[in-house]
């Protein structure tokens, strides 16, 4: 079957590939529908590499993906052939400790697509654990099932900031992980998001949420919209979703006191903090990679209407032009948040 292969940084191909398809008991065997292009993609493609994960061999790319059952393995009770499903991409080790201990996220053999070097789906067929397989409900479509996966990101976020009804939460950045920070920070009891970034194209996607107040930090001081809009207080929970090591300037000043800095974006480089700012706040840090028991709630909060995707998905390239897609990812337009992969009928009806 053909797949879009990462060859090394720079160099893409479709082509033949020869992998199994063995499905085990547990198992289940999905034709692909869509699959979205993540910054971690576009970064191997890009560089080759993010931080020890290096790509040094040949690797199939995508992650965020959705598609339709095909086949189901022996033990397979809660799906059948047929059914529209989302797949959560990372896949532990079930015998793990840090399954046993509820963090299967930070499992040291995790298996996650398209990390090296784990070959991801964008090829027509996957076979995956049909433990982390959902079923999508029918006012779900394939696009919204592929952009599960960040917003599971942002709900593990506002997990990790143990967020209070009412509380006042700050989003540094607007790309799509922020842009999914902000929705899970509203469905997690937020009354306001400030919601900052350079690019004001991606800022007008909230212009018509009245709990979202958008800040161009080009002609904007954020620090001084979050002391306008808190009574000089400071924001409960700032999350830092741009991996810019600039957003760490004085990013403990947004903050009230005792208020928590979530690190969601990855920075290129080590960031300094300042521990004094810290200390002087009783701040607390928390970290995000990835998550863990978090898919079926972002499914269902996409599914109730409470959280809407569609207006992040940028652009949707068929799989023959799965290279211009990832060209186009990469040139970062402003009007792009979410491009997204569709195979074709034949193979993803």
């Amino acid at each position: 079957m053909k797949a879009l292969v990462l060859e090394k940084a720079h160099e893409i191909t479709l082509r033949d590939v020869e992998l199994p398809l063995h499905v085990g008991p547990r198992d289940v065997k999905i034709r692909m529908h869509t699959v979205g292009v993540c910054g971690s993609d576009v970064h191997y493609y890009q560089h080759g590499g993010i931080g020890p994960y290096v790509v040094d061999a040949p690797m199939i790319l995508g992650h965020e993906a959705s598609g339709v059952v095909a086949e189901v393995g022996a033990d397979v009770t809660h799906l059948k052939p047929g059914d529209r499903v989302c797949m959560e991409p990372g896949i532990p080790d079930m015998d793990s400790r840090a399954v046993r201990e509820g963090f299967y996220n930070l499992d040291p053999a995790v298996r996650f697509w398209a990390t090296p070097p784990i070959h991801g789906c964008l090829r027509p067929y996957v076979v995956h654990p049909a433990a982390f397989t959902f079923r999508l409900p029918d006012n779900v479509s394939f696009g919204e099932g592929a952009i599960v996966e960040p917003l599971a990101i942002g709900l593990q976020a506002a997990k990790k900031a143990a967020l209070k009804p009412g509380d006042v939460a700050v989003v540094i950045g607007a790309g799509t992980i922020g842009a999914m920070t902000a929705l899970a920070a509203l469905a997690g009891g937020a009354a306001r998001v400030i919601l900052a970034d350079l690019v004001p194209e991606k800022l007008a996607l909230f212009a018509h949420n009245p709990a979202v107040t958008t800040v161009d930090v080009r002609s904007t001081s954020l620090a001084d919209t979050v002391q306008a809009l808190t009574d000089s207080w400071g924001a409960n929970v700032v999350f830092e979703a741009s991996g810019s090591p600039r957003a760490f300037d004085n990013v403990f000043d947004l903050l009230c006191p005792g208020g928590c800095l979530v690190l969601v974006g990855i920075p290129a480089a080590k960031v300094p903090f300042d521990i004094v700012a810290i200390q002087a706040k009783e701040a607390r840090i928390e970290s995000v990679f990835r998550y863990a028991n978090i898919f079926p709630r972002a499914l269902a909060l996409i599914a109730s209407g409470q959280v809407d995707v569609k207006p992040f998905i940028s652009r949707t390239f068929a799989f023959e032009d799965g290279i211009a897609a990832f060209e186009e990812a990469a040139a970062g337009r402003v009007t792009d948040v979410k491009i997204q992969i569709q195979f074709p009928a034949a193979e993803a009806a």
